[in-house]
């Protein structure tokens, strides 16, 4: 009896114990506090002004044509260089071909009206030196030899009119260069102004940046400007070589070009982003641009189309900050609004991150 009291009481103190880790064990790893590392904003007092910009072709045009028919041939696929006057297009011209020969048929007629109506004024001419024939019968002569002059000029300049034609059925390259896009196939209905396709001049590339116009005052034409293309790992300096003067249709944003030397163009092909820095000697003092609270890219969280950050609370727990985002720079992003100038915000953490979570500071 007494053996069975004490098994009993062991195995009450045993699941008395058990319980009791248990739940110290639990309020362990409630209280545990996630290590992190947190951060201050910094001010953008960079004397460089930076921006993105696009490697494109110096000189692209759309190959197109101002008759509708079908296409019968295209001689050339993309990524072909092409020299200047070659043949890429065909499109069909039967109904041209019939027009031509009618105009043939016309000049000939006319040509025929002509040079018997100039006879007939040489006679009338010596006739009347004569006085063989009236003013009046040469004044009609020489109306119906101008009459047959205009009618064969009309017919030449119908013949003009349809060998124009006839040319936009040959479509052929303006300028030496390589095929950049396709647009359409042999057997497509061309229709007046549909691109066919896209080439562009080989040899000469440069970079398209949009500037701000906040930014645009700071930029000359011939400044120096660094370009770097990351996925080409190619970096060189330039200058910038046009400004665009108005912004009126590309919302806001005044269209920058730079030069890409040719000894840099290796790799390099048109489409490719780049990041472009032009130093600014004479910076404005007190612009948004001086004066942005930047933030790392890494420590912004996304929710839907939410945009936030974690601070500090002051019994030390996480709280997540909306934000509303600017400017990219870089590795950088500009804070609008949602934070201070002079408050933390965590930019690293050793665990999973949750509002209200309990934090320390390494």
């Amino acid at each position: 009896m007494k053996k069975s009291i004490y098994l009993i009481a062991l195995t009450v103190l045993t699941f008395t114990n058990s319980c009791s880790s248990k739940k110290e064990d639990n309020t362990i790893t409630k209280d545990s506090a996630i290590l992190v590392q947190v951060a201050s904003p910094s001010l953008n007092d960079s004397k460089e002004l930076n921006v993105s910009g696009q490697i494109e072709a110096a000189q692209s045009v759309n190959i197109s044509t101002r008759m509708m028919g079908f296409i019968t041939a295209i001689n050339v696929k993309i990524g072909d260089h092409v020299s200047k006057g070659q043949l890429l297009v065909t499109i069909s011209n039967d109904d041209i071909k019939a027009k031509r020969a009618q105009t043939d048929a016309m000049i000939a007629e006319a040509e025929a009206a002509f040079n018997n109506a100039k006879k007939d004024l040489d006679r009338f001419n010596n006739l009347y030196k004569q006085q063989s024939a009236s003013a009046k019968e040469l004044d009609n002569i020489n109306l119906q030899f101008n009459s047959s002059k205009s009618r064969l000029e009309a017919a030449k300049q119908m013949r003009n009119e349809v060998s124009a034609m006839m040319n936009y059925t040959q479509l052929t390259a303006p300028f030496a260069g390589i095929i950049s896009q396709k647009m359409m196939d042999a057997g497509n209905m061309a229709s007046p102004g549909m691109p066919i396709l896209t080439i562009e001049q080989a040899g000469e590339l440069q970079v398209s940046a949009s500037v701000p116009e906040n930014m645009i005052q700071q930029l000359k034409l011939g400044a120096t400007a660094n370009v770097q293309i990351q996925s080409a790992e190619n970096s060189f300096q330039s200058t910038i070589s046009q400004i665009n003067p108005s912004s009126q249709f590309t919302g806001g944003q005044f269209i920058v070009k730079i030069k890409i030397p040719t000894a840099t163009q290796k790799g390099l092909y048109a489409g490719m982003y780049a990041t472009i820095s032009v130093p600014i000697k004479n910076a404005i003092e007190k612009t948004s641009i001086q004066n942005a609270v930047l933030v790392p890219l890494s420590a912004i969280e996304y929710k839907n189309q939410l945009a936030g950050l974690f601070t500090i609370s002051s019994n030390n727990h996480a709280l997540l900050r909306w934000v509303r985002l600017g400017k990219t720079y870089e590795d950088k992003v500009e804070v609008l609004s949602g934070l201070e100038k002079t408050e933390s915000f965590i930019i690293s953490a050793d665990g999973k991150l949750f509002n209200g979570a309990s934090v320390k500071i390494k």
